[in-house]
């Protein structure tokens, strides 16, 4: 579950809103080409393209940018999230239309560099916060980002548990990255660390729409 939201993420995070040429990026699945599977933000996803190719050989009609954020938001319900609203129709971008690498978020900065990168996509403050609540599922492996470990003690369940812990700082051995804990350095996103942290459902709430917004990003 938690390599495919992963897997979509990072095809739709490419994104930038000021770029007018063919390598804007976005949920087009050019993550399917090797030479974005080798950006080193994407270190382990390739072991999940040949699940997403068995899908397209099942659904030839269906693209491979749908079949890639479908996988996502269905692992998301399966594990006990939220219910995604999901169109179908992106197209597929060709080879020449990768994305350039730098353009994922690097969890060893802080707030300035969040901000850039979410901002670049269209995205805001609650959508920040919101996105980094999918760190609930799964969890980090060394040869992959260079961090280790999961965020919370059930990462086989989507659940505000993301928030719960990072909001107490309980010393059970679960993985912060400096980007998390970022979040509790700045004002207007501890807020909403905090009231997710109090509320699934207003996790929930605000998640379908940032995941909805980052799904479709370049889209109308």
């Amino acid at each position: 579950m938690a390599p495919f939201v992963r897997l979509a993420w990072h095809d739709a995070g490419t994104f930038d809103k000021n770029d007018t040429s063919n390598k804007s990026g976005g949920p087009k699945g050019t993550i399917r080409f090797t030479q974005v599977l080798d950006h080193g933000a994407n270190k382990g996803l390739s072991a999940f393209i040949p699940l997403i190719e068995a899908k397209k050989v099942e659904f030839p009609q269906v693209s491979y940018s749908d079949l890639i954020q479908l996988s996502s938001i269905s692992g998301i319900e399966f594990a006990g999230g939220p219910a995604i609203p999901f169109r179908f129709g992106r197209p597929d971008a060709t080879q020449d239309q990768c994305p350039p690498e730098g353009r994922l978020p690097d969890a060893t900065k802080g707030i300035p560099h969040l901000r850039e990168v979410f901002y670049r996509m269209g995205l805001k403050d609650v959508d920040i916060v919101a996105l980094s609540g999918a760190h609930t599922l799964g969890k980090a492996w060394r040869q992959n980002s260079g961090f280790e470990g999961p965020w919370t003690v059930n990462p086989a369940v989507f659940d505000n548990s993301y928030f719960v812990e990072l909001v107490h700082k309980r010393n059970n051995g679960l993985l912060r990255l400096p980007t998390d804990e970022a979040l509790l350095g700045e004002p207007k996103m501890k807020k909403w660390v905090a009231k997710f942290a109090e509320s699934k459902e207003e996790f929930f709430k605000e998640y379908v729409k940032a995941h909805t917004k980052l799904s479709e990003l370049g889209f109308k």
